[in-house]
């Protein structure tokens, strides 16, 4: 599958007293700047490795192989995706939650993060829809905390059940705020998740009574999410039946959720692109 904000430099207000004339002692104000964060941003090897289940299980003990094998898990994927579908969400199953887990893991690899890093956005991956089994709203919170007891039962490392709960818990979607990766794995998984968008997703067997939603991802016929280490760029190719969606129909629905993606993409230290139909248009 294959997405530019740029803010003023973050400034910081200091006060500071300096010599004045006797009749004058009022403060003068001195703008300082103050460094912006600094993104996770990797060093790309000349060749990226594959993940193997033996390279895997040499730097974690819980592998994401483990847990989306595990059977409360698969219990949990089954029934966030049966609520969402008597709401009238497309599939959120088994087959969007493995594709997330996998995007997010080639994300990190392709960009040259450890396999540590990697196997950790392929675990946040497989759970980061459980939240809705609670509800749709605020179901990347009750997600983080649904996994957490999950994960030590499997014996993960609280450092890292930390880091998987941060991005399963920033990945968020709900309409009110947009998604803020907290850090590189959280980035990862942003971009996988928006990235899934396509005609298999959609579950409503009627074209003609179709919604917006409905429209736009049985539209997409193809999806294939680039990443080139080289070019620090990241971008979302699209083949769009343009008579049943059109671009402007995509933009109108997804809109929030690439600008996600390309905040996501800016903190791994990439621009993020939209191709749709070999068309450049983001």
């Amino acid at each position: 599958m294959n997405n530019r904000d740029t803010h003023s430099p973050l400034t910081e207000a200091t006060t500071t007293t300096r010599s004045a004339p006797a009749k004058s002692t009022m403060p003068r104000m001195r703008i300082v700047p103050k460094k912006p964060m600094s993104p996770q941003i990797a060093v790309v090897p000349p060749t990226p490795t594959p993940t193997t289940l033996a390279t895997a299980a040499a730097v974690m003990p819980v592998t994401y192989g483990i847990v989306e094998h595990d059977a409360d898990v698969r219990v949990l994927i089954d029934h966030a995706n049966r609520n969402l579908g008597v709401i009238g969400y497309t599939e959120h199953g088994l087959r969007h939650v493995t594709l997330v887990a996998k995007i997010a893991r080639n994300v990190l690899r392709l960009l040259g993060f450890d396999e540590h890093s990697q196997e950790l956005a392929a675990v946040a991956g497989v759970l980061h829809d459980i939240g809705n089994v609670v509800n749709r709203h605020g179901h990347p919170s009750s997600g983080a905390v649904m996994a957490m007891p999950i994960l030590q039962r499997l014996g993960m490392p609280m450092n890292d059940i930390a880091i998987i709960a941060g991005a399963i818990g920033s990945h968020g979607d709900d309409g009110a705020t947009y998604a803020e990766p907290v850090h590189a794995i959280c980035a990862a998984l942003i971009i996988a998740d928006k990235s899934d968008v396509h005609r298999s997703r959609v579950r409503n067997p009627d074209p003609g009574t179709f919604d917006a939603h409905d429209r736009v991802n049985y539209a997409v016929e193809s999806s294939f999410l680039r990443v080139d280490a080289e070019l620090k760029t990241i971008t979302l190719e699209l083949t769009v039946d343009s008579e049943m969606s059109s671009v402007l129909d995509y933009f109108e629905i997804f809109l929030p959720r690439m600008l996600q993606s390309r905040r996501a993409a800016e903190f791994l230290g990439c621009r993020f692109h939209i191709e749709i139909n070999d068309h450049v248009v983001l």
